[in-house]
C-alpha cells in the first residue's frame, strides 16, 4: 500500500462520492487510527467533550489540533475541521431581513392596508 492510498488521495466513488456534494472535487478520506487510552482519561474526555457538544472523536481532534496549532507544527495543508449540523444561514437572513421591502410608505411587512 502507498502513501497515497492510505491519504485516501483516490477520487471518492461510488455512494461515497455523492455524498461529496457535487461539482466539490474528490474528497479525501479521514485517517482511521487506534487509540488506546486508560478509562478515566476517556471518561474525563467524554464529559468534557459532552459539555461542548462534541462527540469523543471530535474533542480529540479538536485538542490534537490546538496543540500541533500552538506549537506551530500544524501543517498548511491540513484542512479545517468540517462544521456539522446545520448550514448557516444566508447573510440576508442574518441580518433578520425577510426579503426585499417592497413599501414605498416605509411599512415593515409589505402588506397593503385595507
Amino acid at each position: 500500500m502507498t502513501d497515497r492510498d492510505e491519504e485516501g488521495t483516490a477520487g471518492a466513488t461510488g455512494a461515497e462520492g455523492a455524498a461529496t456534494g457535487g461539482g466539490r472535487g474528490p474528497r479525501r478520506q479521514r485517517k482511521q487510527t487506534l487509540l488506546r487510552l486508560d478509562p478515566a482519561v476517556y471518561d474525563a474526555l467524554a464529559r468534557w467533550a459532552g459539555e461542548e457538544l462534541r462527540s469523543a472523536n471530535a474533542q480529540i481532534e479538536f485538542l490534537l489540533r490546538k496543540a500541533l496549532s500552538d506549537a506551530g507544527r500544524l501543517p498548511g495543508t491540513a484542512r479545517p475541521i468540517p462544521r456539522r449540523g446545520r448550514p448557516p444561514r444566508a447573510a440576508d437572513e442574518a441580518a433578520g431581513s425577510d426579503g426585499p421591502d417592497d413599501s414605498a410608505d416605509g411599512e415593515s411587512g409589505g402588506r397593503t392596508p385595507q
